[in-house]
């Protein structure tokens, strides 16, 4: 007997793409073959993370989210995608206007303001600079950090926003030394869990340009935790002010953080693009893995 075809929503924020499941009722069921089909540019839907929307664990917390890569791997957190969730919530009526919510996400809560049907901020917490809780092989915190990446020797700043961040200063984004060291950085040895590498380029202390490769989804239009890393890392060097606007491919975030002892706020953008139906049964479960 086919699968009831799976209904979902596909948003962006900033041009980093999700389909988003209502997983209120019904518990997510998904494995990371079936995760994969439906991420698929070419025969699938397409985008870069999966995001579901569950009852909360935490009392705490209003509601769950998880999240998932395009290539099936679960992923701790996404700036974006947590105000697409906000903003997913608050069309579906449970989430109103300006009301400040604790929603929970796979690396712990984070609070949540819908400022207008398609902008949202977010407490993303206070980043984590101690080595091993990132994790990254380092024996103390430091703001630079020397590591060979293939025949290239790159000065790093290394921070988790929830997931792991390597954060490389450079002075030309359009550099096509790029496009190699990001995926070999990504996947670098003292990456317990990979990384999310960023290239940062600072404009002045109120502006930065940045690219991102995400583990596990590639060169994306825009990172939300990624932003947040690169302020947070520029920041913690003492080269940009406590309010950064950070220009990435696909649009701009606001980035607030006043250092440490305090929290960061990410303030941006929550688009819906389309609702639709995917026929699970294609991807048969003797083919999950």
């Amino acid at each position: 007997m086919a699968s009831a075809p799976l209904r979902f929503s596909k948003m962006h924020g900033s041009g980093n793409d999700f389909v988003v499941l209502d997983c209120r009722q019904q518990a997510f069921a998904l494995d990371a073959a079936q995760i994969r089909a439906l991420g698929d540019r070419h025969t699938g839907v397409g985008f870069d993370q999966l995001l579901s929307v569950e009852p909360a664990r935490d009392p705490s917390c209003a509601f769950y989210y998880g999240i998932w890569n395009a290539d099936g791997s679960p992923s701790g957190q996404c700036g974006n995608g947590v105000r697409c969730v906000a903003a997913w919530l608050h069309r579906a009526g449970a989430l109103a206007l300006d009301q400040a919510v604790r929603i929970e996400s796979p690396s712990g809560p984070v609070t949540v303001r819908v400022l207008a049907a398609d902008q949202v901020t977010v407490d993303m917490g206070e980043p984590i600079f101690e080595p091993a809780r990132i994790p990254f092989a380092a024996d103390t915190v430091a703001a630079h950090y020397p590591i060979e990446v293939g025949d290239a020797a790159l000065d790093i700043g290394a921070v988790s926003m929830g997931n792991p961040h390597a954060v490389v200063a450079v002075d030309d984004l359009a550099d096509s030394a790029l496009e190699r060291l990001g995926p070999l950085l990504t996947t670098h040895a003292r990456f317990a869990e990979g990384a999310n590498a960023g290239f940062v380029q600072r404009l002045d202390r109120g502006h930065l340009r940045l690219r991102v490769h995400e583990r596990g989804a590639g060169w994306t239009r825009a990172c939300g935790t990624g932003a947040c890393a690169a302020m947070a890392v520029l920041h913690h060097r003492g080269e940009v002010d406590d309010r950064v606007t950070v220009a990435l491919p696909g649009g701009n975030l606001r980035i607030d953080w006043a250092g440490a002892g305090h929290a960061l706020w990410m303030t941006g953008p929550a688009t819906f693009v389309f609702e639709g139906e995917w026929p699970i049964s294609r991807v048969e479960p003797s083919l999950a893995g």
